[in-house]
C-alpha cells in the first residue's frame, strides 16, 4: 500500500478547484474582480486576459 505524501492533495480531495467550486459560488466575485482589474478592451492587439474568477480561485487555493 502506497503511503500518501504531504502534497498528494489531489488523491484525497480530487481537483481542488472543483472541490472549491462545489462549496463556494465564486461567480459572485466576478463584478468586483472585473472592476478592480480594469482590463483594457484589447484594441491594442494584446492577448485576451485570463478569466478573473479562475485566477481568484487559484490565489485562494495557493493560500
Amino acid at each position: 500500500m502506497k503511503q500518501s505524501g504531504f502534497f498528494d492533495v489531489e488523491e484525497r480531495l480530487g481537483d481542488p478547484i472543483k472541490a472549491f467550486s462545489r462549496t463556494v459560488d465564486f461567480e459572485i466575485f466576478c463584478p468586483n474582480l472585473d472592476k478592480a482589474l480594469a482590463y483594457t478592451d484589447g484594441s491594442k492587439g494584446r492577448h485576451p486576459p485570463f478569466d478573473s474568477v479562475l485566477m481568484f480561485k487559484i490565489l485562494v487555493i495557493q493560500n
